[in-house]
């Protein structure tokens, strides 16, 4: 749970996630918040043995700090990793319907809470913020062929073998564009992804730390991604033509 000045929200999000999942432990991955977010974390990580928080030394993106997340994982043990947001808007309640969705045969190598498959739902959300993130999937759609409906949902469980197969120390994503390169590194890897339709709520605590850096960030590189891809699709279906015509020689 990435944190950044979300000391109103994250208590409230805590209490929800202790009273509909008491059985999972929280990492709090906070950077240095200046409105005390960590020194809170803290203190409640020193009553509660299933809270853990991990203190970066500055606001350095989304991205890493989940890399960071998620090697403290594996290196605890953990058989799953899930991503939450700290503000409310991802809700305890569908936190069980991910990990229920985990354990289907055969298992999937990444769960998805998704706001756009059929009873998926948002709430309270502006036109603007619908907008981008339809957007955002459906350009990431196109760019990298991609097949889930909702490929910046931020509210996902990978399976530790999952996240051991890839190269995490190869991801560069710093802001919101970490979730499509990441579901864009599962599909190529052939791994199977399923969502789960849940309901998002804009949050009521706190404000939101999106930008339009952080939205041309996912822009340029989508776009990126998506020429290397085609280039490399291109040179792959070269190489087969050539060793067909040197056959047929």
């Amino acid at each position: 749970m990435p944190t950044y000045n979300e000391r109103e929200a994250l208590p409230v999000t805590l209490a929800g996630l202790r009273e509909i999942v008491p059985a999972v432990d929280v990492l709090v991955v906070d950077d240095a918040s200046p409105d005390g977010t960590g020194a809170w974390a803290d203190e409640a990580a020193a009553s509660d043995p299933q809270v853990h928080v991990l203190h970066r030394a500055g606001k350095n993106g989304l991205g890493p700090a989940y890399l960071e997340a998620f090697a403290w994982a594996l290196s605890h043990g953990y058989d799953a990793v899930v991503e939450m947001d700290a503000d409310g808007s991802h809700r305890a309640v569908d936190l069980e319907a991910l990990l229920a969705a985990l354990e289907s045969d055969p298992r999937p190598d990444l769960v998805i809470g998704s706001r756009w498959v059929p009873g998926g739902s948002v709430v309270d959300w502006p036109w603007h913020r619908r907008l981008i993130s339809r957007a955002g999937t459906g350009y990431a759609r196109l760019a990298l062929r991609l097949s889930v409906h909702d490929a910046t949902a931020g509210f996902r469980v990978y399976p530790a073998a999952t996240l051991r197969r890839l190269p995490l120390n190869d991801v560069e994503s710093q802001g919101y564009c970490f979730q499509i390169d990441m579901t864009w590194r599962v599909e190529r890897a052939g791994g199977r992804i399923v969502e789960v339709p849940i309901t998002f709520v804009e949050r009521t605590l706190g404000r939101s730390k999106m930008s339009r850096a952080i939205a041309w960030e996912a822009i340029t590189r989508l776009t990126e991604w998506g020429f290397e891809d085609r280039v490399r699709r291109l040179n792959g279906r070269t190489r087969h033509l050539r060793q067909a015509l040197r056959r047929r020689a």
